[in-house]
């Protein structure tokens, strides 16, 4: 499924941007769904020469994307609710098995009722409106339109990681910048630790213990939430994006389900735990497919980003008397 061109504010984008070069990155946005106001901010800090595009330029291309979205939520009302979901296939139920059992993937879905199926790609609801168009291409250049099941399972759901470098930076004594090129790194968590778990480092004197703050990437499987007949992605875009971009149709999903609101707020994005009624229950809400509709989608040129994550943490010493009179 290519990406057909398209003129109007494309064109004025390309025309505003001062440089194509390694400090910019091309971005596929879809238009017409809340909220303009994020569009707006977005490519007034982000998009290269936005601060010199016409406001009324952008707000007429995403009235129109909206108008777009109104007729389809005529002519494919209820398109979300008719998602393909197949059995996986019985050569890739060992994979599914062993995928299982390893500890990184019983820790992520260690809270909903989780499961795997072949899920049709182009009626899978998104709450992500941009994808970085280079990564997409790159991804989708490594596939076949018909790839073999195995290896589209191993696609989706990667058993071994190739994360970008981390840079650590310590402001202080007790302050810390984590920095990355990928927009995945976050915190974790924080964890007391045993002194015989802390190995590698020598210190002044016996240690009694210690506390780590944990920052890492997410989870990298490919992962919808599920409510009724209908699935929101909540993790893998520009794999989902690339797939289709080759050719592929049904994907091996985890599939969690839901049943009520308090469990998408432990398990969804928060885009979709702030509005769960527009993703679920919206007669045509944005869909995996609408990427490659040029009425909707739009190609910013950004400029590049590093994610920092900063940690910090206070020690205090005091003495506190027991027992009394």
């Amino acid at each position: 499924m290519p990406f057909e061109s398209e003129v109007g504010l494309e064109a004025e984008l390309c025309r505003v941007a001062g440089r194509d070069d390694a400090d910019t990155q091309d971005e596929l946005w879809l238009l017409g769904q809340p909220t303009l106001a994020d569009f707006l901010d977005h490519v007034r800090k982000a998009v290269d020469g936005g601060d010199r595009l016409d406001r009324r330029l952008l707000v007429d291309a995403w009235r129109e994307a909206n108008d777009h979205y109104a007729e389809l939520e005529t002519t494919e009302a209820g398109i979300a609710d008719e998602i393909d979901c197949l059995e996986l296939p019985a050569e890739l139920a060992s994979l599914a098995e062993d995928l299982s059992e390893r500890e990184h993937f019983r820790n992520t879905f260690d809270r909903m009722p989780t499961t795997f199926g072949m899920v049709e790609l182009d009626k899978i609801v998104v709450s992500q409106r941009r994808v970085t168009l280079p990564f997409v291409e790159a991804l989708a250049a490594k596939l076949d339109p018909r790839p073999d099941p195995k290896d589209l399972f191993r696609f989706c759901q990667p058993f071994e990681r190739r994360d970008p470098p981390v840079e650590i930076m310590r402001l202080g004594n007790q302050r810390f910048v984590f920095s990355s090129d990928s927009n995945d790194l976050r915190f974790h968590e924080t964890a007391m630790l045993r002194a015989d778990q802390v190995t590698g480092r020598e210190s002044f004197a016996p240690v009694s213990g210690a506390v780590g703050l944990f920052v890492g990437y997410g989870s990298n499987f490919l992962t919808l939430i599920r409510s009724e007949d209908r699935m929101v992605l909540h993790n893998g875009y520009h794999r989902a994006v690339a797939m289709r971009m080759a050719g592929v149709t049904h994907v091996p999903c985890v599939i969690q389900t839901v049943t009520r609101r308090d469990e998408l707020e432990v398990s969804a994005a928060q885009p979709v735990v702030d509005d769960p009624t527009f993703y679920f229950r919206s007669p045509r809400p944005p869909i995996l497919k609408d990427f490659f509709d040029p009425a909707i989608r739009t190609l910013l040129r950004t400029r590049r980003t590093k994610k920092l994550v900063e940690v910090s943490f206070e020690v205090r010493d005091y003495t506190v008397y027991e027992g009394g009179a």
